[in-house]
């Protein structure tokens, strides 16, 4: 069968899995950011603390997906705890980077009048220089997306959720009549996911970003 007849006989499971690999990398983009925005603003202050932390983060991103993987399963077992802990590991580079760099980019002065005015150090950071560090920030959570679109496909060789199940599939039969179909497939679902989840976070950023900062 050709490959609009192997969309419309195999649907409804494209459906499902495309429904699980956005739900997983959503999941695990929310962890990410949460705990990325946290070690930013526990270390943006301090040159030293803050290139610990780029550095660590960058030095999680150079293990390969699979032996990540690998490593994981005989600690966690199989499914959804090691494809939840390694992506929430891989999203956490460039949050870290980004929320650093914007939370140092914000003008002292702004910090100073807010100070001034009777602020105290938590209200300046929520009021003052996480607000101005969100254009950055949603940078790197953008391009963390990305990038977990891709990993997360290869959670399927730990029985994880999402698109990497056809791909995975259609690989291992190569030579059989709808292999091609199911890699094609799940590639262009994976695609496709990226591309929507990219275009929410632009209506995010015009929605956030007051349009002077955006200037």
């Amino acid at each position: 069968m050709n490959f609009w007849e192997f969309l419309e006989s195999r649907h409804q499971q494209l459906l499902t899995d495309t429904l699980q690999h956005a739900s997983a990398v959503f999941q695990c983009m929310v962890l990410a950011t949460v705990i990325g925005v946290l070690i930013g603003v526990l270390t943006y202050r301090s040159e030293l603390a803050g290139n610990f932390a780029t550095a660590t983060t960058a030095t999680i991103l150079t293990i390969p997906s699979l032996a990540m993987i690998g490593l994981l399963v005989p600690v966690v077992g199989l499914g959804v705890a090691p494809t939840v802990i390694a992506l929430t590991l891989y999203g956490l580079l460039p949050i870290v980077r980004n929320a650093i760099v914007g939370l140092r980019g914000v003008d002292p002065q702004l910090v100073d009048a807010a100070r001034g005015i009777g602020m105290s150090r938590l209200a300046q950071l929520l009021r003052v220089e996480l607000p101005l560090a969100w254009p950055p920030i949603l940078t790197g959570i953008r391009v963390a997306t990305q990038m977990l679109m891709g990993i997360a496909a290869i959670a399927a060789f730990a029985s994880g959720p999402g698109l990497g199940n056809i791909i995975f599939r259609g690989v291992a039969s190569l030579g059989s009549a709808n292999a091609i179909n199911q890699v094609l497939a799940g590639t262009l679902g994976i695609v496709i996911l990226a591309l929507l989840f990219d275009a929410v976070y632009v209506l995010i950023g015009r929605l956030t970003i007051p349009r002077g900062i955006r200037a």
